[in-house]
């Protein structure tokens, strides 16, 4: 074995509750495929991307980006251990090159270009799987995919060939099976791990995982990252969390049982591959007989007919299969505590086999012979200091002091007449064991000597020899032992798949009696409505009642874009991300944190959320921003929900609003989009738009001012803000008690227009000053230049009318910025 991080089995390197996978790339133009192994498993699937099929519209997507985009939502999806990619020197310092987006965010490995060869790749498919065509697999019109397979076959065979045993055929599948959530999304909702620290407390997993099994976690986080957008099998997962939260006794007990069980996926799939201990069939079979109580809940199910009786928590366990005859042979064969490894014997049981037996029963008489040896040769010299010892380098031995030694024979010794080989009478002890008794002289210690007699080394030979045979048995005895129970292996992996399904809806049925969630309603249709919301993570922070709850109703057909407005820390953001949390747990199958809600299912959800340079790219973070957007817009569907907290921040006022206002038109308008959008900003005057887009809605964060002190209510309720009380959040930021008083003076002076009149909340501050200029500002008066300039058909006009229009309207521009000027 070759270890590399995507080829690991062994449970002291592996997260128990993350899958660890071994992903290999193929980039050809602006598709790419891909597969992926977990060898601790043998999990196996590729896919092509993109998923459209090849014609004018991929082509001009053939940029070099282009395959970026779906590549990379897939890849973060997967958090593959270690990502082969074709390179013809892998030794190269440029092999890497085209790869630089996932340089840094994935462990990438050249291997050499000739195993993604078409020919090369399809052949270690045929061969592994003993077939003619790939078609049996999904993979005939998908050769990006079958290179990509068949290259990690290769590099399986060259590093772990115990695995290609294990292996199931590989699944072609379609990312359009599942709710698309690209990397930004990922992060923005924190769904596995926390933007603070990179933890997964704080995150959604935190929230739901009350899973007791290693493959319960490891599904639970896959549903996570592939929420359904298939109506019938959603309706089966809430099922299974209804019944089980309403039947406290079967959770209770299924709770319980789950509790002990071990992680039979990569159990099994170590003992196929050869790498088991005997503890770890030991453990394979209390697991089977947990299953086998497991099963034995469906004594439980309700009689034919009774509600309940087709849950899909009574099929489940009736697909468990405890494989009693795996159970029965491994406790038969094993004793039940058998050592960690096989390297000094102990682990058959006595009767399994007859030759072990009978080997183990002369070890047991000379060990017995061994025992009594002391007592003998005290007897047979005469000498009571004669012990006999054993360590692993010399093996037995008869060890004598040095003073012992010495010693002149006793009168009892002498009067048996002992004669030395020259007829001499010994004269001390050494002379006499030595010369009379047979002694022979092993190792010499400071205070001692140790000494073997041919009786002690003729017995020693027959334990080590008998040892040795007997190490050699039993490893060939559990060796067979395993591959029987390797044969179970497939019935072993369907009943571990069962017992993952039933520990991830016991999770969410605890989840959702503790945190008090509610079923969704879900439909095929296009609206969103949520009653008495709450953010999942969020809620959890506060004391009991602390969180405010928060209505959502959004539709394509109306309201299908809310502009939110408030101030900061009112809690926009946590309710922009609460509603796509929502969302995403009914997609999984939970229940979730409302009163009520109805969901029409969504097939993206997209998140533009805060950003930050990208310094490694040269990237601004407007330039982030916008390219997060860019995105969206080109990537979202009428069935998408879309999240903007804040576009336009990062540049100057007029540009970050222009561009702003034209986001929400686009998204509007367009006859390709048109999807559900939050869309949280500080422009107020985006608030307009509501009088000129009919699908368009104001919604902002109730506030209450109290003279100077400011209370964020938190609730959101319809109508537009008019203040973000941004001196207020500086102040209890801590900002020097100057610095607040300061805005609060220019502040104050900004919002005075043209002879005393109050200009609108949300308009930038200007440069310091005690009485010059403030900056400009959108006033009230451009809105209908714009829409009149909007409406304008050059084409229609006349060299002179276009002339006569021009000047009016630089005439009315003028006298616009003239109002806007104190």
């Amino acid at each position: 074995r070759v270890l590399t991080p995507g080829t690991l089995v062994e449970p002291g390197l592996l997260d128990a509750k993350s899958a660890n996978y071994l992903a290999a790339l193929v980039l050809e133009g602006a598709r790419a495929g891909l597969a992926y192994v977990e060898v601790s498993t043998g999990e196996f699937a590729a896919t092509e991307l993109p998923e459209d099929a090849p014609g004018p519209a991929l082509r001009r997507r053939a940029d070099p980006e282009a395959v970026w985009r779906d590549l990379l939502p897939e890849l973060q999806r997967l958090g593959p251990a270690e990502v082969l990619v074709p390179a013809t020197d892998p030794r190269a310092p440029e092999a890497l090159q085209p790869y630089q987006p996932l340089v840094g965010q994935f462990h990438l490995t050249p291997y050499d270009a000739w195993h993604f060869h078409p020919d090369t790749a399809r052949e270690a498919l045929r061969q592994q799987y003993r077939v003619q065509t790939l078609a049996a697999f999904g993979l005939d019109d998908r050769p990006l995919a079958a290179r990509a397979a068949g290259a990690i076959l290769q590099y399986l065979q060259e590093t772990q060939s115990a695995a290609l045993k294990t292996l199931a055929p590989p699944r072609s599948y379609s990312t359009r099976q599942y709710m698309l959530l690209d990397p930004t999304t990922r992060r923005n909702l924190e769904l596995a791990q926390s933007t603070r620290g990179g933890t997964v407390k704080g995150s959604l997993l935190w929230v739901l995982d009350r899973t007791r099994t290693a493959p319960g976690g490891r599904l639970l986080r896959r549903w996570l990252n592939q929420p359904l957008c298939d109506l019938a099998p959603l309706q089966a997962r809430l099922d299974a969390v209804e019944h089980l939260l309403n039947d406290h006794a079967l959770r209770s007990r299924l709770g319980q049982h789950l509790s002990r069980l071990p992680d039979l996926e990569r159990l099994i799939t170590r003992i196929a591959q050869g790498l088991a201990g005997p503890r770890d069939l030991i453990s394979l079979r209390e697991g089977l007989q947990t299953v086998a109580a497991l099963r034995a809940l469906l004594a439980d199910q309700p009689a034919s007919g009774a509600a309940g009786r087709c849950s899909p928590v009574w099929t489940l366990l009736a697909r468990l299969d405890p494989c009693p005859e795996v159970s029965a042979e491994i406790e038969r064969a094993l004793v039940a505590d058998p050592p960690a490894t096989l390297a000094n014997g102990g682990v058959i049981r006595p009767g399994y086999a007859p030759d072990l037996d009978a080997l183990v029963e002369s070890i047991r008489e000379a060990r017995e012979w061994v025992a009594g040896l002391e007592r003998r040769e005290r007897e047979r010299t005469g000498l009571k200091g004669i012990r006999v010892g054993y360590n692993k380098v010399f093996g037995y031995y008869l060890e004598v002091s040095h003073p012992a030694l010495r010693a002149r024979l006793t009168p009892e010794i002498l009067a048996q007449n002992p004669r030395l080989p020259d007829g001499r009478v010994p004269e001390t002890v050494a002379e006499y064991l030595e010369g009379c008794c047979g002694y022979l002289r092993k190792q010499t210690l400071v205070g001692a000597e140790r000494y073997v007699t041919p009786d002690l080394k003729e017995k020693e030979a027959l334990i080590n020899g008998a040892q040795e045979k007997i190490v050699a048995l039993e490893t060939r005895l559990f060796q067979d032992l395993c591959a029987r129970v390797a044969a179970a292996r497939e019935r072993i992996l369907a009943t571990a798949a069962a017992l993952a399904e039933l520990d991830v809806y016991v999770s969410l049925a605890e989840v959702a009696e503790r945190h008090r969630y509610v079923r969704p309603v879900l439909t095929a249709g296009e609206r969103i409505r949520i009653v008495g919301g709450r953010h999942p993570v969020v809620e959890l922070t506060l004391s009991e009642g602390g969180f405010v709850p928060n209505d959502c109703d959004l539709a394509n057909s109306g309201p299908q874009i809310i502009i939110l407005t408030g101030p900061n820390m009112s809690g926009k953001s946590t309710y922009l991300r609460q509603v796509a949390l929502i969302v995403l747990l009914a997609q999984i199958g939970s229940f979730v944190p409302a009163e009520a809600a109805e969901i029409g299912l969504v097939d993206r959800i997209f998140t533009r959320v805060g950003a930050q340079d990208d310094i490694a790219t040269g990237q601004s973070t407007f330039m982030v921003e916008m390219a997060e957007t860019a995105y969206i817009l080109h990537h979202a569907t009428p069935r998408s929900l879309v999240i903007f907290d804040e576009i336009g921040r990062g540049t100057a006022t007029y540009d970050g609003l222009a561009v702003a206002r034209a986001v929400i038109e686009y998204v509007h308008d367009h006859p390709r989009l048109g999807c559900k959008t939050l869309f949280a900003t500080h422009y107020h005057e985006l608030t307009e738009l509501e009088r000129v887009l009919p699908r368009v809605r104001n919604y902002r964060v109730e506030v209450l001012e109290e003279g100077d002190q400011v209370v964020f209510l938190h609730r959101v309720v319809p109508g537009a803000a008019d203040r973000s009380y941004g001196v207020h959040v500086a102040r209890l930021a801590g900002l020097p008690g100057s610095v607040v008083q300061r805005a609060a003076e220019l502040l104050r002076e900004l919002e005075r227009g043209k002879g005393g009149r109050r200009r609108r909340a949300g308009e930038e501050t200007g440069e310091r000053h005690t009485g010059g200029p403030a900056l400009p500002f959108l006033a009230d008066g451009l809105l209908p230049l714009i829409e009149e300039l909007a409406g304008l058909d050059p084409n229609q006009l006349t060299p002179l009318q276009a002339l006569i229009k021009l000047h009016e309207l630089v005439e009315r521009a003028r006298q616009v910025r003239a109002d806007a000027r104190p």
